[in-house]
């Protein structure tokens, strides 16, 4: 549920400079004061507000790219401690913007997004704009009932939900749920001094059945969230990955529990081309007590799974690689003995008096001759081959000498 708005890319710039530099933060900042450095740079510098300035461009690139390491602990501690060196860049998130895509792009993410690529997409700088400056129109949610409605594509519908002090401290569950299977963000607001609203958390919406949902659940224990984009790339290149790393989607929820009081939600139309439609509801944890501890525990056991995972994996790429192996050596060997056998059964062949001569005179008809073709041949005595031949009986003789004599 953590927001991360990047443009077109987070691919790392040309010329890295330090992100903590580039965020204006200290080393031991905490995440939201990283959260609030990043949002008034990603405002600052947004496309959508500098359309003539090319260097504003680039200036929120590098600032988007500072983000994505800085805002994910794991990255974060590898930057910290070894630099870029220690970061795979190619497993950085690319999330686009649709509202400053143009149509023949939106149309090919589009089209990637239905083959099932995992494409992510930040929020419109208006929406966001609108939203610091308190000029969004917030409709009531009530805690234990649903509003539905259709959104435009980038953009929002605002919600307020007002909680009292026992509701606060049973949980609060913001869930949003599309029978269209539209394509959305649920989006919380954190009230500003000036009295405007600055993004705190997003949720995309996932396909699960015939739906697609998002939920946020501040339940007074940690609660997380899944990423199905992270390690998308790395996935991609090894089909085994796409077992190993799916639990490692999982990212932790930056706010697990909300004071009594109004807090605002937003549902974010993130559709390529359609308006989304949805129903939003807000609900109190005090009707759900055995849900709410179905769900610590099946997170419990989720966390557990993950790190089994982790050393299986270890195990697995061992085995594989000695079945890789194993599997080569076998070809090897099959090879071998095939080869040995023939070499034996030519040098058995050799083992022989006879040898096939081919008559030149007509190329077709073959003899066979050997060492004692003389003893063989036919006898060329005259009286001897005439005997022979008298003493041979033709059954069509016989049959007319019978008749003869009768």
């Amino acid at each position: 549920m953590g927001s991360k708005k990047t443009d077109i890319t987070s691919a790392p710039p040309v010329h890295r400079r330090d992100p903590y530099e580039v965020l204006s933060v200290s080393r031991d900042s905490t995440d939201q004061e990283i959260k609030t450095a990043y949002r008034k740079l990603a405002l600052k510098y947004h496309p959508d507000k500098n359309a003539s300035n090319p260097e504003a461009s680039e200036l929120f690139k590098e600032v988007a790219y500072s983000y994505s390491i800085l805002s994910d602990p794991e990255k974060r501690r590898q930057y910290d401690s070894a630099g870029f060196e220690a970061l795979d860049v190619e497993s950085m998130d690319m999330e686009i913007d649709l509202s400053n895509l143009g149509t023949v792009n939106t149309v090919f993410a589009a089209l990637f997004s239905k083959l099932g690529v995992p494409i992510k997409t930040t929020i419109s700088a208006n929406v966001l704009e609108e939203a610091l400056n308190g000029t969004v129109t917030v409709r009531p949610l009530p805690v234990g009932t649903s509003v539905s409605g259709k959104v435009e594509k980038q953009c929002a519908h605002f919600f307020g939900v007002t909680i009292n002090e026992q509701q606060a401290e049973a949980g609060i569950v913001v869930r949003v749920t599309s029978t269209t299977q539209s394509k959305f963000k649920l989006l919380y607001f954190e009230q500003d001094a000036n009295g405007g609203y600055g993004l705190a958390l997003q949720e995309d919406s996932e396909k699960s059945g015939k739906v697609t949902s998002a939920g946020m659940y501040f339940l007074h224990f940690q609660v997380y969230r899944m990423d199905s984009t992270l390690n998308a790339l790395a996935i991609a290149k090894d089909p085994d990955a796409a077992f190993f790393k799916r639990l490692e989607g999982l990212q932790p929820c930056e706010v697990s529990e909300l004071k009594a009081g109004t807090h605002i939600f937003a549902v974010y139309g993130d559709n390529f081309f359609k308006t989304a439609t949805y129903t939003i509801e807000a609900l109190c944890a005090k009707t759900y007590e055995d849900t709410t501890e179905k769900l610590k525990d099946i997170e419990a056991q989720i966390l557990r799974k993950r790190n089994e995972l982790r050393q299986f994996e270890t195990e697995y790429r061992k085995a594989l690689a000695r079945f890789q192996e194993v599997t080569n050596r076998y070809s090897q060997e099959k090879q071998s003995v095939d080869e040995l056998l023939k070499q034996r059964d030519s040098i058995h062949a050799s083992f022989t008096v006879t040898k096939m001569v081919s008559y030149l005179s007509n190329g077709s008809t073959s003899k066979v001759i050997g060492d004692d073709s003389k003893a063989e041949s036919p006898v060329e005595d005259g009286g001897s081959d005439g005997k022979d031949k008298s003493s041979k009986k033709k059954w069509f003789n016989l049959n007319l000498k019978g008749s003869e004599k009768k």
